[in-house]
């Protein structure tokens, strides 16, 4: 969650009411028991021809995961979006082509998916035997309707020689607070890729309290599998965030809104009867996560089993770039000091407090021990960086960043500066406000030696139109002389990468809660190979 939070003004009263009537729901529900989500339409008979109710690719399609030889392809078919998806529970066949001309005339791979009631008629095809380094084209076929035709590539291969990489880098994009405008720009944009640091959709019901809200969600606080499958149907049914999609392959990470605010494992951000809540939770989370798999472009290894999902993982860019793409939700401990902005307490400098749980921690080690990317990317959720968010004596700081995980941070840093993996580079979002931030060694001591760089994008469109700046956040920057830039309207981050040097945009919008936004770039850094630190470009 950001600073200014979800945007609603529920006290914690009516929140709290609020959770335990949905904790009622869904004891009174049944709907979870045994978390056996799959086995609800066993051995469905397929259906050879399809009748819809109306154009059954109404949520587009989408590509991820680019391997050297292979890519995800993904779409669903949803002819009603908002009603279930508004296809029978049966299982339907759906064609699938890969070219490699825009017409789609040049078919190098084609075959037959099952759509299946289990997975909302969602699929995802693995195609492979790609050349790598390649763009293609792609489609779905069933019945006699067909999808839009999307854009994807493969990586360069492990170890060959890469000279130039070019992605965005987008989070938090609320459906009320604004217009995704920021992916009409983006699918316009020259890129290889898009990465997306979280929030890709908010869990919460109505806001009826803001005026300035262009957009409203679908239905009350999200709760069981339908509601989430019909949230993130929502979002997708936007034509910008499609563009976006069609035009570029993905690489996704989660925060915490795909399930509830602020959650930390298995503990909820309202924690009142930790046995019943904890367990009650989970099955929240399991749906959850089932409804985020179902409609995002991952590999089949990251199709959750119950509460659990794997989604850290590692990409390589031929030996330009590795991208180590980490969940900091799933596995870490609760937020210290009872969350929100505080001082520092005594949980804070808890050694067996994590934000990554060990064994995500150790195998990040590994990776970062063993790459041979030129950059090391850490494609996360929240700033590693700390902010001192009190002016003068005394410091505050967020408890749901690294900044709470101190033990985290520590062991994270001394590992960077014993070990000097290759060009470190922190990317996230959540705080709906961009920074570039140099990473310190201590950051209590400007003269400490600087071991990497972050950089956080804003919201797409989380938090409204913004503003070139926040008076409260310019008091406390002289607190924070690693802080090199902070910018507090929306947009996303372009990143250009080449053997020598690293470049980060940061183009925003002037608004979002109109569709006609006007974009242009605020800022621009580098970081040179083999010298940590941002410099103005």
């Amino acid at each position: 969650m950001s600073e200014d939070g979800m945007g609603n003004n529920l006290n914690f009263n009516q929140i709290l009411q609020s959770r335990i009537k949905r904790r009622n729901l869904i004891l009174g529900a049944g709907a979870f028991t045994g978390l056996a989500i799959a086995s609800q339409f066993p051995h469905q008979r397929a259906i050879a021809t399809g009748r819809f109710s109306d154009y059954p690719f109404k949520l587009g399609v989408a590509s991820g995961e680019p391997y050297d030889t292979s890519v995800v392809i993904w779409t669903r078919l949803a002819p009603e979006p908002l009603n279930g998806g508004g296809v029978p529970p049966v299982n339907v066949p759906i064609r699938w082509e890969v070219a490699t001309d825009p017409q789609m005339r040049r078919i190098v791979s084609r075959g037959t998916v099952l759509a299946t009631p289990e997975l909302a008629h969602s699929v995802r095809v693995v195609v492979e035997g790609l050349i790598p380094n390649t763009w293609y084209w792609y489609r779905f076929l069933v019945a006699n309707e067909s999808s839009p035709i999307g854009r994807t590539r493969t990586f360069p291969a492990l170890g060959s020689y890469s000279n130039n990489l070019k992605f965005a880098l987008a989070s938090c994009q609320h459906y009320e607070q604004g217009y995704y405008t920021a992916y009409k720009y983006m699918a316009q944009d020259d890129l290889d890729l898009v990465v997306h640091a979280g929030d890709y959709i908010y869990e919460g019901g109505i806001n009826t309290t803001n005026p300035n809200n262009p957009r409203r969600h679908n239905s009350p606080e999200i709760i069981t599998l339908e509601d989430y499958r019909n949230r993130h149907a929502l979002y997708k049914t936007d034509t910008n965030l499609q563009a976006a999609h069609a035009a570029f392959p993905w690489i996704v990470t989660w925060d915490d809104h795909e399930v509830e605010n602020n959650y930390a494992d298995e503990i909820s951000e309202i924690d009142t009867e930790p046995d019943q809540d904890r367990a009650i939770f989970l099955q929240r989370r399991a749906v959850a996560y089932q409804a985020y798999y179902e409609h995002m472009p991952l590999r089949p290894f990251s199709r959750p089993v119950g509460p659990d999902m794997q989604l850290y993982r590692r990409l390589n860019f031929g030996n330009l770039a590795t991208f180590h793409v980490l969940d900091t939700r799933q596995y870490r401990t609760d937020q210290p000091c009872g969350d929100g902005t505080k001082a520092r307490c005594e949980a804070n400098f808890d050694p067996q407090a994590t934000i990554t749980g060990k064994a995500q921690e150790e195998w990040l080690y590994d990776g970062l021990d063993k790459s041979t990317g030129k950059w090391n990317i850490l494609a996360q959720q929240v700033p590693i960086a700390q902010r001192d968010m009190t002016p003068g004596e005394g410091g505050t700081y967020s408890m749901d960043k690294w900044d709470g995980y101190l033990a985290s941070r520590d062991r994270l840093l001394k590992f960077i500066g014993d070990r000097k993996p290759s060009n470190i580079i922190s990317l996230g979002g959540d705080l709906h406000n961009n920074w570039a931030m140099d990473i310190k060694a201590n950051f209590d001591d400007p003269q400490s030696a600087t071991l990497g760089s972050e950089f956080i994008c804003t919201s797409i469109s989380s938090g409204g139109n913004g503003s070139d700046a926040n008076p409260n956040v310019l008091a406390y920057l002289p607190d924070n002389p690693h802080i090199k830039f902070y910018n507090n309207q929306r947009g996303y981050v372009r990143c250009t990468v080449t053997p020598t040097t690293w470049q980060t945009d940061y183009p925003v919008l002037d608004v979002v809660t109109t569709p006609n936004g006007k974009i242009s770039n605020r800022a621009s850094f580098i970081v040179q190979d083999g010298r940590p630190g941002i410099f103005p470009l």
